[in-house]
């Protein structure tokens, strides 16, 4: 089956990394990735798109917002070497959907059981924050990959995230309510599809903004991936 031109998840990966669309983000990441950060000028750089991680089968879809640039941009793998991802796969660990709790570099070992970690723009953005063309862009890929994983379950990282998700999921096939559903951390809807019933969950960030003043805690993030795995069949 051809989805979007591609037939598999590594088919869109591989032509995801060569992606140039957005001059600014392509400009910005290939220079966070030659001046580097001190700490880390003994590592080379991945300086691309980053790509979504995990198996290519999960019924099981996190939706981050974009890569840190000296985070995934760093190492090219999705929530990896910063301390967002240190909460985020803690949790994914705490709860038996990842073999180890921590995520330093690609080849570090780690491994998902059944979730795959996407996000909708897949290259480092200034100040973290992409622009509403930049998004839409990339949300190109979203769609593809979301409509050959066709999962049953989707936990969306921040309101970027969401309000970005909502729109992709509606042109992926989902028939998203009007008015749109509100973001709101542990928010659980459902979505008619054509094969199945997607269920969407909502979740605060895993940022230092968020985890560092206790807005969100390692439990609270844990009980949103527990639900979300009961309902996409997966169980520890």
């Amino acid at each position: 089956m051809t989805v979007d031109g591609y037939t598999s998840v590594a088919e869109l990966d591989a032509a995801l990394v060569e992606c140039r669309a957005c001059p600014r983000l392509v400009e910005w990441r290939e220079r966070v990735a030659r001046e580097m950060r001190a700490a880390f000028r003994d590592q080379t750089y991945w300086g691309r798109p980053v790509p979504g991680f995990g198996p290519t089968d999960a019924p099981l879809v996190i939706v981050g917002l974009a890569p840190a640039a000296h985070g995934a941009n760093r190492t090219g793998r999705m929530f990896t070497g910063d301390r967002s991802g240190d909460v985020l796969y803690a949790a994914l660990h705490a709860v038996g959907l990842a073999n180890q709790p921590t995520a330093v570099h690609a080849g570090d070992g780690l491994e998902l059981r059944g979730v795959r970690i996407t996000a909708p723009v897949h290259c480092a953005p200034p100040e973290n924050k992409p622009t509403p063309a930049e998004r839409d862009t990339c949300g190109n890929w979203l769609r593809a990959e979301l409509r050959l994983l066709s999962p049953r379950a989707v936990v969306v990282l921040g309101a970027f995230g969401w309000q970005s998700l909502l729109p992709v999921l509606a042109d992926a096939g989902w028939a998203v309510p009007r008015p749109r559903p509100v973001f709101g951390h542990g928010v659980h809807v459902e979505l008619p599809g054509h094969n199945s019933v997607l269920h969407l969950f909502g979740c605060y960030h895993v940022s230092q903004q968020n985890t560092f003043t206790g807005r969100l805690t390692p439990a609270m993030v844990e009980d949103v991936l527990t639900r979300a795995a009961d309902v996409a069949g997966l169980t520890r």
